[in-house]
Order: C-alpha cells, then sequence, then structure tokens
C-alpha cells in the first residue's frame, strides 16, 4: 500500500518515518488564503480554527489525490493531507515569520495554555481513480514554562526555528524544553495525529500496517 504525503513539511515526514512509512510527498497547489477568505466570504463568518485547519487540509489532498491520479495510474495507495493553526485566549497564530512577531509571541504564551488545532484528510487513490475520503480534526493543549527568561525567548527566537512554524514553537526540537506538559495526543503538537490518522485510513478499510514499508 503506497503512501503520498501531501506536504513538504520536515516535521510531518519525519512524523511519518518514525512510523514506519516512507512516503512519496508532493506539494499541493493550495492558495490557502484564497480558499479560507472565499469560504468566509460567502458564509458570512469567520472560520473556527477547527473548521479551518480541516478545509485546507481537504484542499491540499484533494488537490494532489486529483494530480496524482491523473500522472501515475499505477499507484495504489493513499493520500494524506494535513494543516495546522494554535490558539491561544481565542486568538489565532499561524506563522510568525519575522523575529519582532515570534518574540511578542513567547512573552504572551509564558506561563499559559493554547490549542493546537491540525486537521487531517485521507483520500483514498487506486488505478487512475480518486476514491473515499475520510477526515477528522484533533486538538492538543500546549502549556508553556511560566520561567522561561527573556534572554532564553531572545535565543530561541534567534535560532529561527520559530519564525516558520505555527505558534512559534516546536515540541520536537529546540522549544521542547520549554513546554511544561501536553494534553493530547502529542504528535498533533508535531504536525498531524497519528492516532486520528489511523483511525482515517481503518475507515477506509486500510489497516495501519499496510503501510509500514521501512526497514
Amino acid at each position: 500500500m503506497q503512501v503520498c504525503l501531501a506536504s513538504t513539511s520536515p516535521a510531518r515526514l519525519m512524523l511519518m518515518r518514525q512510523a514506519g512509512i516512507e512516503p512519496l510527498t508532493l506539494a499541493p497547489d493550495v492558495d490557502e488564503e484564497a480558499v479560507i477568505s472565499g469560504i468566509e466570504a460567502a458564509a458570512g463568518r469567520t472560520l473556527p480554527a477547527d473548521e479551518h485547519v480541516l478545509v485546507l487540509a481537504r484542499r491540499k489532498a484533494a488537490d494532489v489525490a486529483t494530480r496524482l491520479a491523473a500522472a501515475d495510474t499505477a499507484f495504489d495507495g493513499i493520500v494524506v493531507g494535513g494543516d495546522s493553526m494554535f490558539e491561544i485566549g481565542g486568538e489565532i497564530l499561524g506563522k510568525p515569520y519575522t523575529p519582532d512577531v515570534a518574540t511578542r509571541r513567547w512573552h504572551r504564551m509564558r506561563g499559559a495554555t493554547g490549542l493546537l488545532h491540525s486537521g487531517h484528510s485521507v483520500i483514498r487513490v487506486r488505478g487512475g481513480e480518486v476514491g473515499d475520503e475520510a477526515h477528522a480534526v484533533a486538538a492538543a493543549s500546549v502549556t508553556f514554562v511560566d520561567d522561561i527568561t527573556d534572554a532564553e525567548i531572545d535565543a530561541y527566537v534567534a535560532s529561527g526555528e520559530p519564525l516558520q512554524v505555527a505558534g512559534a514553537f516546536t515540541v520536537d526540537s529546540l522549544g521542547g524544553p520549554f513546554i511544561e506538559r501536553i494534553d493530547g495526543d502529542p504528535s498533533t503538537v508535531v504536525g498531524m495525529s497519528l492516532s486520528t490518522l489511523r483511525r482515517l485510513t481503518n475507515a477506509l478499510d486500510v489497516s495501519w500496517p499496510q503501510l509500514w514499508n521501512r526497514g
């Protein structure tokens, strides 16, 4: 059973490899801002974080599944799409991109608890045809240490690591020591909930061990 990860995220790729899966990776061609703004304009409301990440996960998986089915009729497996957002104090925090934004966020997150929302979409692709889809949202709460110093924040931001990740933190690299507690599937905070993915593949009659392809 083949697996295609509809993402170029190093964290999601690492998770799959740690779970015994070496996937094909394809970048989805999705204008995320345009998708969300179009849906919000039509609905007349702002999407909450859980809807936001699910919409994007499904669009990413669908885009890659459609292109993969057309380009490789021999592909027999699943396409996995994901999207994540961090919410704290009712505010959604995406990637900070700049050191100033990341620093302000870390001062706000010191000693606080936020919620990481992760959308998942799994689509069956076989014989050049796009088949059934299963999708779900997972969430995990993250509590940050209350004694991180300004100097530690400055050093972490200067490392560059928090600039390109949702919420301005990682749990599996330099940011890990600044996280006191995680409630929920820890892999959710890394990028995808592996337990959620397993349930979704089962829903498509694909058992998780069928996906193991690493020695």
